[in-house]
């Protein structure tokens, strides 16, 4: 299996991702023997209700510690201090100090979550996704006939969250938004190590849409992507209730998962780093509230 690389904004250099559980990756979509049980059990919600629940269980926190240490993950971000979490999944949706995600004045829109990113300007010439001859479905993914239309051409993010990351999303620019609409489905990972094989992933698994109305930008589409083991997708917005640009919206349970920000066509010109690696088939890591356009 070749290593999952990506560029990080932030340190200038290509990386390689430390995959958390690998192993188990790699023989559920790599192995052939491995279709038996993700399809009999890690793709079923209860599975991943199940490993959620486990990692609230307080015995847990003894994993916080070891995980700090093997992905390098800096305790001085943190608004709590390690000590203070009852459980491993308390731990994972941690919330972060706010000067150390500070949001980009200037930036029309910024990244919705830390993650490693990939743009693409016009949705409708998407020929390569991953890997190549890999075309995007907008209208399974939305399930709305009048949205599918309006979006058709629009520009869309995807944003891939790895168990390391900071797990809460905020909003990428100011506006209003709109209720959530949560299309139900399974839990098949979205790693690479998935999407390379199968990326209708993306559309099929379970997953929310939030209409957020903005004063520049017009109607944007704000879809967080279930995943294996996310034990659960939590809002913490208000409907109805302006937003400022980097507000939190809400936070992922246990697991790796995605965000997908969508533009109306002509809305937004994406950055020029994020442009060039998507052109590579190479995600960028940056952090929340830098500039995604």
């Amino acid at each position: 299996m070749d290593p999952i690389q990506y560029f990080n904004r932030h340190s200038g250099q290509l990386e390689t991702e430390k995959v958390y559980g690998e192993g188990f990756l790699n023989f559920s979509y790599a192995n052939p023997l491995g279709a038996i049980p993700l399809h009999a059990m890690v793709k079923r919600a209860a599975f991943s209700k199940w490993y959620g629940q486990r990692m609230d269980d307080p015995k847990t926190r003894a994993k916080i510690a070891p995980f700090l240490e093997t992905y390098g993950l800096d305790p001085a971000d943190f608004a709590d201090s390690p000590d203070s979490y009852a459980s491993f999944n308390e731990f994972f949706y941690r919330k972060l100090k706010p000067e150390a995600r500070p949001i980009d004045p200037d930036a029309p829109a910024v990244f919705p979550a830390d993650g490693r990113h990939l743009g693409f300007p016009k949705i409708s010439a998407i020929d390569s996704f991953f890997v190549k001859n890999q075309r995007f479905d907008l209208g399974q993914l939305l399930a709305d006939d009048e949205l599918t239309k309006r979006f058709a051409d629009g520009t869309l993010v995807l944003s891939r969250l790895c168990p390391v990351d900071y797990h809460r999303f905020h909003f990428p620019c100011a506006g209003t938004p709109g209720e959530t609409r949560l299309i139900n489905g399974p839990l098949f990972s979205v790693s690479p190590i998935a999407l390379r094989r199968r990326l209708a992933y993306l559309w099929e698994n379970k997953r929310t849409i939030t209409r957020l109305e903005t004063p520049d930008l017009g109607l944007v589409l704000c879809l967080e992507i279930g995943a294996t083991c996310v034990g659960s997708i939590h809002q913490t917005y208000t409907p109805g209730q302006p937003v400022r640009k980097g507000d939190e919206k809400g936070y992922f349970a246990f697991g790796g998962s995605s965000t997908i920000t969508i533009f109306e066509p002509g809305a937004v010109t994406l950055a020029s780093d994020l442009l060039e690696n998507t052109a590579k088939q190479i995600e960028l890591y940056a952090k929340i509230g830098t500039a995604m356009a």
